[in-house]
């Protein structure tokens, strides 16, 4: 049964949207700033923080994880939409900061798959 998780996946979503709409209302915008983040983030601790107390039941946890890999394409791809037009309407420097951001990202690339693999004797 897939409706398992389905209340932790709700809480961290709901309570990610406050969070960044009160953080939004904070720096003076009027939205949301970093919701879905602050909600992927509460997922991935409270699914944590369950499994290490014991308290998830296998298909509690097979729920979960079949939400939180739902949570990232439907929720992110609704937020993006939200954002693009933020930032087209706000100006240049949203659009500079988004290329500038991804060709850093696409630079790091290889030094974080260099992380956790083993060296290799030469």
């Amino acid at each position: 049964m897939k409706i398992y998780g389905v209340a932790l996946l709700a809480f961290c979503f709901l309570t990610g949207k406050f969070i960044g709409n009160l953080l939004g209302a904070a720096i003076g915008i009027s939205g949301d700033v970093g919701g879905v983040g602050f909600g992927m983030l509460l997922l991935i601790l409270g699914n944590m923080y369950l499994k290490r107390k014991g308290l998830l039941e296998p298909p509690t946890e097979k729920g979960i994880l079949f939400w939180s890999s739902m949570y990232i394409p439907v929720v992110v791809a609704m937020s993006a939409t939200q954002n693009v037009k933020a930032a087209i309407s706000e100006g240049p420097i949203a659009i500079i900061v988004g290329v500038i951001v991804t060709i850093t990202g696409f630079f790091l690339v290889p030094l974080i798959s260099k992380i956790g693999r083993k060296k290799q004797n030469d």
